[in-house]
Parts: structure tokens; C-alpha cells; sequence
């Protein structure tokens, strides 16, 4: 339970002081290592690891293919963080809306809200459904008479199930639209007994695909784990064609690693992490994304995979025709229905909120109360149907492809441009409200991606590359043509105000100016925290006794661990909350 996840949730929302969102962030802002270790580690632990590591499951996949596909895709991820993401950020200290703005005008900045607007608003209504699929189980538990079935089609199939997402929906709304910052602190305070949920959830079920493969229990050799996961949970189907097409989505070592990297696009290559990173004190703190994508994005969507198996072959159905409230509901109980809501919810109400914001940037005077409650109500109609949550894997994909010839012309203005002798920020000396230049090249980039796609029948999980080196050619002739390499005056009186910035900075960093990264908190608070662990270590110890029966009382301990996981998970809610609640005078001036 950790505060650096909190404060740097704050920041990542645009939680410096008023006035600063145009301007460098001054070193005296700057955060500690320890703001983005506890950052990466839990953004990327929410309601979309559910869904996704059930759909990789259900995909056709070969485990080795899994495995290795997404130790590098996440890899390459890290590595686009690190040495195109950061570098950017701690080299301008600006969000990607004050950059992007100095390079491409206010009005790109219109057009690019929009597009990001749209693409937010899709995710956060398939988180609002993946946390009504868990209210779902509730009802049924309470109505056993008549349940609501699985939603996992494409449009819904129960007038119920549409007033429970309603439902959902509101609650979510309402809370992005009040903003209560206690609650912000909460979800993210709540990170490792997600993590925790994901792990034991897997365990639980492993024993039920053991058996299921004839091992004897308990089946601890490295054999018999691999024999589950190539067997029962990643299961292979042949392939149509080449590995690029779009028939065999997840299906391939090369089209998993794929999605692995573009997964969270929008982030690092879109370079929208410049918002996180501009705090950063050095551009090493790119690698802290690692604990993101290797705990997020490929141990727990291996644990979900293992639990989405594990359901369906409890439940005798296929992976497909799952909710993630079933699957969790299976493996944990009633903790795993807790699970599946606060993941959903931790993940579309920041969401629905930033999709209020970038809405709210077409017209500052706009409340954004109202833009936020109207965007609201846009996501609870989505949510209604679950063709988003159901078609996960492509709507990320789209996503950051989308996204990403931006995070080209970027790069190519920041980095390229001063090595072939043209004028960086170009068209703020112009004083154009609107780079053409930058426009031509989104367009171009989209006309490519849009051609593979439809014309070579290329996948999207391919097309990053050729969609950004288009961006970047095109970006780069077009400047050209509209005036990039004149003489402009305020060029060399830039760049200078940059180099200077840039030595002050390093200069009072160099002055012992150390940033404080001691915690400063009360013995309550470190009492609440041992507590809180504690429970943790009750849940795992758990798991694993599950893990170590024989088949004779495994089905036995199954059920008392699904019976009285709530407990420990109760104990750590409370400890949550009043961890957030007790003063600590360093956590205050974090958050």
C-alpha cells in the first residue's frame, strides 16, 4: 500500500500547482525515484488485466508463444519509455499538451482532444462494463431463480444487465464528476491487494488444470506447470495464413509481442507520459515502467489466463462465453467480485475524467462538471453493450496507432530537426494557430495504415512502424515546404533560453539540492501498513496451501479459501482507509 502510487496518480493527472501546466516544471517540483516505481507498478494492474490475459487465453495461441511474445513486446515497451518518453520529458518538463501545442498550434490541440476525447471514452465504457459483469454475479447470487447470462457478445442480450451498467455507470460518473480526492488516494492505495488478487486467484485454479492434465497433486515440477499452461490454458489453433494477417490475432510469438508494445501506445511512443515524467529528476526513471509492463502486463495477464482457463474448465464452457466477473468469482469467491469492480472502477474513472478534460480543452470557459457529466452519460450508453470489452485486444491496438504518428512528429521536431540544420518549434515563431505540416503527416501516416489494413489485410499490431516512419518523412517534407529552414530570429533566442534552463537545473540539482525521499510518516501509519501486509501474507500463505494439497482435500480447501478470503481483504480495505485518512506531513505536500 504504497503513498508513491498516490502522489504520483496526482501528478499524472495534472495535479501540479495552477499556472504550471504551460510552463517547465521548476527542480524544485522534481519527484524522488520512489513517485514513479509506485506509479508503474499500479497503473497497469486494473480492469483491463482481467479481460485481456482471458482473451490472450482464448486467442489460439502456443504457450511459448505467449511467454516469449510478451517478454519482448513488454520489453521493447520499457525501452521506448526509456529512450524516446523520457528523454523528452525531463528535456522539455512539459505535458504533451503544452508540447505538442508549441510545435503543432492551439487548434491541432482541438483536433487532437477530440481524437483522444473519443478513444477515452471507448475504454472507460469497457471498464464500466467489466465492473457490471461482477454486479451481475451479485444478482444472480441474490435472484438464483433467474440469472442474467454472461454478456460477451457483441450487443446485449438482457435488458437487466443494461440497468445494472446504468447503474454502474452512474456511480462511476458521479465520482469522476465530484473528483473526491480521498477516493483517488484509495484506489491507488489498494495496488498490492490487486496484484495479490491476480496471483492467488491464479494458484487457486492451478490445481483443477492439474488434475485436469492426469498430474498427481500436488503437481509442482516444472513439467507438469508447463503441461498446464500448453495444455489447458494456452491452447493452439492453426493459423490462417501469415502471421501478420488479421485472422490470427494473438495468435503467433510475433503478433503477441506486438501487442505487447502498442498495448500502451498511447503512453510512450504517443509520448503521452510526458505528464508523469516531466517530474522525473533523471531520464532513468523510464525504466521504473518495466515494473509495469512485467508485473501488469505479463504476470498478471498470465495469472488471468490461468484463471480464465481454470473457470471455464470448472464451469464446462469455453473462455469466450466468460465475463471477468465469472472468471474471478470462480477462482476467489466474493473477493473476486470486489476485485473485478474496484479494477473496473479504478480504470474508467480516470479515464472518464481525462476524457472530460480533453473535451474541456475545445473551450476553456466550458464547466467541467457539465462536459465531464455529459461525456458521462456517452460512457454509460457504451457500457450497455460490451462489444468494446469483448473486442479488447483490437481497440488498444487502434488506440495507440492512432495516436502514434503524433508521437512521431514529435520526436522528429525535437530530435531530428536540429540534426539536419532546421528550426525546432518552427511554427509558434510563424505565430500559426494550426501546423499544416503536422496535420499532412497524421493524415498521411492514416492513409498508409488504413491501405495495409484493408488493402494487404496487415493487422494493426503491425502497422506502429510503417505509420510512424511515414509521420516522420512527411512531417519533415512538408515543413519544408511551408518554411521551416527561414531565418527566424527567435530560433537562436530559444534554443538559448532552453540551454540555459536546462544548466540551471542541472546546476541546483548539483548543489545538494537533493529531492527528500524519506517518508516522514506517523508509527500509526507504519502500524496500519504492517497490518495491511500482514493480510496479504494470510491471502498468499492461503493460496499456496492450495497449491500443496493432494487431491483429496483440494476441493475442500477451495472452498474455505473462497469462503474466507473477504476477511483479510476487509482487514486491508480498512487499513486503506485509515492509512489515507492519518496525517503524515510528506504525504500532504505529495498529494
Amino acid at each position: 500500500m504504497t503513498d508513491q502510487a498516490i502522489s504520483a496518480q496526482t501528478l499524472k493527472s495534472g495535479g501540479e500547482p495552477e499556472g504550471l501546466d504551460h510552463l517547465p516544471i521548476p527542480p524544485n517540483k522534481l519527484q524522488p525515484a520512489g513517485y514513479f516505481a509506485g506509479n508503474y507498478a499500479g497503473e497497469h494492474v486494473a480492469g483491463t488485466e482481467f479481460v485481456i490475459g482471458a482473451l490472450f487465453a482464448g486467442a489460439g495461441a502456443a504457450a511459448s508463444d505467449v511467454i516469449l511474445g510478451l517478454l519482448l513486446g513488454n520489453l521493447l515497451a520499457v525501452l521506448t519509455w526509456v529512450f524516446v518518453t523520457s528523454p523528452i520529458a525531463v528535456d522539455t518538463r512539459l505535458t504533451l499538451y503544452a508540447y505538442l501545442e508549441k510545435i503543432a498550434g492551439r487548434h491541432f490541440i482541438k483536433l487532437y482532444s477530440v481524437v483522444n476525447g473519443v478513444m477515452f471514452l471507448g475504454l472507460a465504457g469497457s471498464m464500466i462494463t467489466v465492473s457490471a459483469s461482477a454486479v451481475r454475479v451479485l444478482f444472480n447470487s441474490a435472484f438464483p431463480g433467474s440469472p442474467i447470462e454472461a454478456q460477451t457478445g457483441f450487443l446485449p442480450t438482457d435488458i437487466r444487465f443494461i440497468l445494472i451498467a446504468l447503474a454502474v455507470g452512474a456511480v462511476v460518473v458521479t465520482l469522476a464528476v465530484l473528483g473526491f480526492k480521498r477516493l483517488a488516494q484509495f484506489a491507488g492505495a489498494v495496488v498490492p491487494w490487486m496484484i495479490c488478487m491476480f496471483l492467488v486467484g491464479a494458484l487457486a485454479l492451478y490445481p483443477m488444470l492439474a488434475e485436469a492434465v492426469g498430474a498427481n497433486l500436488p503437481a509442482l515440477s516444472l513439467g507438469e506447470i508447463w503441461s498446464v499452461l500448453s495444455t489447458q490454458v494456452y491452447q493452439p489453433t492453426p493459423m490462417e495464413g501469415a502471421f501478420w494477417a488479421i485472422p490470427n490475432e494473438a495468435k503467433s510469438f510475433w503478433s503477441i509481442a506486438a501487442f505487447a508494445w502498442v498495448a500502451n501506445l498511447a503512453m510512450h511512443g504517443s509520448l503521452g507520459d510526458m505528464t508523469l515524467l516531466r517530474f522525473a529528476k533523471r531520464k532513468s526513471y523510464g525504466w521504473f515502467s518495466a515494473l509495469g509492463m512485467f508485473i501488469g502486463h505479463f504476470a498478471c495477464w498470465v495469472f488471468a489466463g490461468v484463471m480464465g482457463a481454470g473457470a471455464a474448465y470448472a464451469l464446462t464452457t469455453d473462455i469466450s462465453s466468460l465475463d471477468p466477473g465469472a472468471v474471478a468469482t470462480q477462482a476467489l469467491g466474493g473477493a473476486g467480485v470486489l476485485a473485478v469492480i474496484i479494477a473496473g472502477w479504478t480504470t474508467s474513472n480516470p479515464t472518464l475524467y481525462r476524457a472530460g478534460l480533453a473535451f474541456q480543452s475545445l473551450n476553456p470557459k466550458w464547466s467541467r462538471v457539465w462536459v465531464t457529466l455529459i461525456v458521462g452519460v456517452v460512457t454509460m450508453v457504451l457500457a450497455c453493450s460490451p462489444f468494446v470489452f469483448s473486442q479488447l485486444l483490437g481497440y488498444v491496438g487502434w488506440m495507440g496507432l492512432t495516436l502514434s504518428p503524433v508521437g512521431a512528429v514529435i520526436v522528429a521536431e525535437h530530435w531530428l530537426f536540429k540534426r539536419i540544420g532546421l528550426n525546432r518549434y518552427w511554427n509558434s515563431y510563424r505565430k500559426s494557430g494550426l501546423n499544416f505540416a503536422a496535420v499532412i503527416a497524421w493524415a498521411a501516416a492514416f492513409a498508409v495504415i488504413f491501405g495495409l489494413y484493408f488493402g494487404a489485410g496487415v493487422h494493426q499490431f503491425f502497422l506502429l512502424i510503417p505509420a510512424w516512419i511515414t509521420a516522420t518523412v512527411v512531417y519533415i517534407l512538408c515543413a519544408k515546404a511551408f518554411g521551416v529552414a527561414r531565418n527566424y530570429p527567435e530560433a537562436s533566442m530559444e534554443e538559448a533560453a532552453i540551454a540555459k534552463r536546462q544548466k540551471d537545473e542541472a546546476d541546483y540539482l548539483a548543489s545538494g539540492a537533493e529531492i527528500d525521499e524519506s517518508g516522514g510518516y506517523t508509527k500509526a501509519w507504519w502500524g496500519l501498513q504492517i497490518v495491511s501486509y500482514l493480510a496479504l501474507a494470510w491471502i498468499i500463505v492461503s493460496a499456496i496451501r492450495l497449491v500443496l494439497a493432494d487431491g483429496e482435500t483440494y476441493d475442500g480447501l477451495l472452498d474455505a479459501f473462497r469462503s474466507h478470503l473477504i476477511w483479510p481483504t476487509l482487514v486491508f480495505f480498512l487499513c486503506a482507509a485509515a492509512a489515507i485518512i492519518i496525517p503524515g506531513e510528506k504525504r500532504e505536500l505529495a498529494a
